[in-house]
């Protein structure tokens, strides 16, 4: 019998393992309480309340915040919408880029340290005071500045415009319309969705190391081919990590302060002062995200069942 001298089982190492996941986690947990949880009360409070900014009195209006945001701004359903699109194809595209990247990290190359520095450098430069740098008018005047003198020394360098010349030779290949937009979204984002990686590929190099040896080992004496190996044992090992990436993905772009929901709740907020209303769309925008989310959990949770 595995019992101890005081008749109880002795603790498993999944639970020892949980145990410690939640001790990490604690200190944001009892943050959250203490900080967190009153404000978030008393904003959902407030989107069902009129707000008179002069005191911040609070007269209960019921749904009305609620339907002038849905039914009345001009504005807001369209930027929702297209918020939601954007953030679907960003979020396929950061973790198929930070897949690809991770799995050529792990490999064995020469500077390969260097190498996944280089690759979490964005993460670095989009943290604490060099993000408020980047927020900075300056900052953004002198990037867009940057940004475009490179793209105009690259079309001048090579005598042709490169985006249309990408785009004549898609609209040739008889790529449909909607398809023909995404791709054209998808390089229009290249910048951002490199800077949204760093995280994500860290967490596939992390799976990707637990992988013990001997599984490679074994298929390669079976005479699997490196191509096999990917999809017999790397991808379904790996492929629980999509959905911890997945959340990370939306929740971070939906947090991003360039989203242009957040700034048309900021605008709402800050310049009109109708803090309930901003908090009614505050609301919306939180319903949408946790929704995004399950849909997401869901369809990976089904993916990875399949291929395990």
């Amino acid at each position: 019998m595995s019992m101890t001298q005081h008749g109880k089982k002795p603790m498993t190492i999944r639970t020892r393992r949980a145990i410690t996941g939640y001790l990490f986690i604690l200190p944001f947990i009892l943050g959250f309480l203490v900080f967190m949880v009153r404000p978030l009360l008393n904003s959902f409070y407030m989107s069902f309340c009129d707000v008179n900014p002069n005191g911040l009195t609070m007269e209960w209006s019921g749904m009305a915040n609620y339907k002038y945001a849905l039914f009345a701004d001009p504005e807001y359903n369209r930027l929702l919408t297209e918020e939601i699109s954007r953030m679907v194809i960003n979020t396929l595209a950061t973790l198929v880029l930070s897949f690809v990247v991770a799995v050529i990290l792990n490999g064995k190359f020469k500077g390969r340290t260097l190498a996944r520095a280089i690759f979490f450098l964005p993460v670095i430069f989009s943290a604490g005071v060099l993000l408020g740098l980047d927020s900075n008018m300056l900052g953004i005047e002198a990037q867009n500045t940057l940004m475009s003198g490179i793209s105009d020394a690259v079309n001048e360098s090579g005598g042709v415009n490169l985006t249309e010349s990408l785009q004549a030779m898609l609209r040739a290949s008889g790529i449909g319309t909607r398809a023909f937009q995404v791709v054209f979204d998808i390089i229009d984002s290249v910048y951002d969705i490199v800077i949204a990686s760093g995280i994500q590929i860290i967490v596939f190099l992390s799976g990707m190391q637990n992988i013990p040896a001997s599984l490679y080992e074994a298929a390669h004496v079976e005479g699997c081919s490196g191509w096999e190996s990917f999809w017999k044992i790397t991808f379904p090992m790996v492929s629980p990590l999509l959905l911890v990436n997945a959340i990370y993905t939306i929740i971070d772009f939906f947090t991003k302060s360039n989203n242009r929901v957040m700034e048309k709740i900021s605008e709402i907020m800050y310049a009109n002062y109708k803090f309930g209303v901003a908090s009614a769309m505050s609301w919306i925008y939180f319903g949408v995200s946790i929704l995004m989310i399950g849909a997401a959990s869901l369809i990976i949770t089904l993916g990875v069942k399949n291929v395990e």
